[in-house]
């Protein structure tokens, strides 16, 4: 959610944001709303003083024996004045919301302009990319040449996009949460959280994935949502909550299932693991005072590369422009491994710093020692990794020649000791 108050002292620099978003000038029809709105609200502050005025005179004329006929049928008439006007004020607000919860965040003014992926920058680069001296295969065909990776099986059951894994692959699976886990608590400073999988409309709303992308989710016949993503609970855990700011930063992550419906995606990737409506992630989310979130954004990303580093996979940061970033971000790096099977790098993890936009539409806040009022904090959030990505990079990357799998080192310990993954 964007601050009024900023729109209204620099409703330039709003546009100018959201323009570079691909979006027209807004802040003309905002501000007109915005303008109605306090004048009703002037008129009804007016009208409820004279009301009250009014009522005590009539009390008072009732005392002393005198005819309040005149006065009693302006108190009601006030009142009829008084509910039409709370009801245009609620109708204009409704407006004024309906437009405020449609539009992105602004991005940072070090987010390079762009309309795709195309235009993203890269930052670094980690590692040199594997090339087999074979003929490298992608990883479903060596998945499904193990027997240990069904796409058929799941279709079956439940139709395209998604997949059954067994034996050694879905204990690799468990084995790349853990070990993501183990190394995000006690190494990177967060704490587990195990959350609920169905949330309310307010959590998305919160996070900003209601009500634009309400196609791209799943929903119970109950009301309830599937969660796409762990930062919509974890990011959730403060909201409408006043936080001591002694107590910030914040630093949790989760390993959960997440459900897209991928309406948007039709016709991309239909094959393998890399795009699924059921897969699994481990998410990181930090909530931070306002100075620091730039920060946090560099630390967060780091954390997630250092779980490919200890992997021993290739990658590269890249800061995504414009027109490729995230509803709620103000800037995101997009962590990219290579997939020999492949031949190109593709996303892994996407870090962002949301500003204080999220924690608006939460009504989450933070109050400092010896500050009267409260602010809004900045929401950060990171794949630390997605875990099914991250199984389908170590199959691609430690693959042999005769189609067995090496373990990564790191690997091993959560894999009891199995060192190659075999037919």
């Amino acid at each position: 959610m964007h601050d009024l108050k900023f729109i209204r002292e620099t409703p330039e620099i709003f546009d100018a944001g959201l323009f570079r978003r691909g979006f027209l000038p807004q802040s003309g029809k905002i501000l007109e709303l915005d303008a109605e709105r306090r004048k009703v609200q002037t008129t009804l502050q007016e009208m409820l003083k004279r009301r009250n005025d009014a009522s005590r005179a009539v009390g008072e004329q009732k005392k002393k024996g005198e005819d309040a006929d005149a006065l009693v049928a302006e108190v009601q008439a006030l009142k009829e004045k008084i509910a039409a006007a709370e009801g245009e004020e609620r109708d204009i607000g409704a407006k004024l919301d309906e437009i405020l919860a449609s539009l992105p965040n602004l991005p940072a003014a070090d987010v390079p302009d762009g309309d795709d992926e195309y235009d993203n920058l890269e930052v670094r680069s980690h590692g040199d990319p594997v090339r087999p001296a074979f003929t490298a295969k992608e990883h479903f065909d060596l998945g499904e040449g193990l027997g240990l990776m069904s796409f058929d099986l799941a279709a079956k059951m439940s139709g395209a996009r998604f997949v059954v894994l067994r034996g050694a692959l879905a204990r690799m699976e468990r084995a790349l949460a853990s070990f993501m886990l183990d190394l995000h608590t006690v190494e990177h400073g967060y704490t587990e959280i195990l959350p609920p999988y169905l949330v309310k409309d307010s959590a998305l709303y919160g996070t900003g994935q209601l009500p634009k992308f309400a196609d791209d989710l799943f929903r119970t016949e109950e009301g309830f949502w599937l969660i796409p993503t762990a930062e919509v609970p974890l990011t959730n855990l403060v909201a409408g909550d006043v936080v001591d700011a002694a107590h910030l930063p914040i630093r949790v992550t989760a390993w959960t299932p997440c459900f897209r419906s991928e309406a948007g995606a039709a016709g991309k990737d239909t094959r393998g693991m890399i795009r699924q409506h059921q897969f699994s992630k481990v998410e990181m989310v930090s909530i931070v005072e306002p100075d620091e979130s730039d920060n946090e954004l560099e630390r967060m990303t780091n954390c997630a590369e250092d779980v490919l580093k200890r992997l021993g996979l290739s990658y590269r940061v890249v800061t995504l422009c414009t027109g490729d970033m995230g509803f709620g971000a103000r800037k995101t790096y997009d962590i990219e491994v290579w997939l020999p099977g492949q031949g190109r790098y593709r996303e892994i993890s996407s870090c962002s710093n949301c500003g204080d936009f999220q924690a608006r539409r939460m009504g989450a806040r933070f109050k400092a020692a010896g500050e009267k009022g409260t602010r809004f904090p900045h929401t950060l959030n990171g794949s630390g990794v997605a875990v099914g990505r991250a199984l389908v990079a170590v199959l691609e990357n430690y693959q042999n020649e005769d189609g067995t799998i090496t373990v990564p080192e790191a690997l091993r310990p959560y894999m009891g000791g199995l060192t190659v993954i075999g037919a």
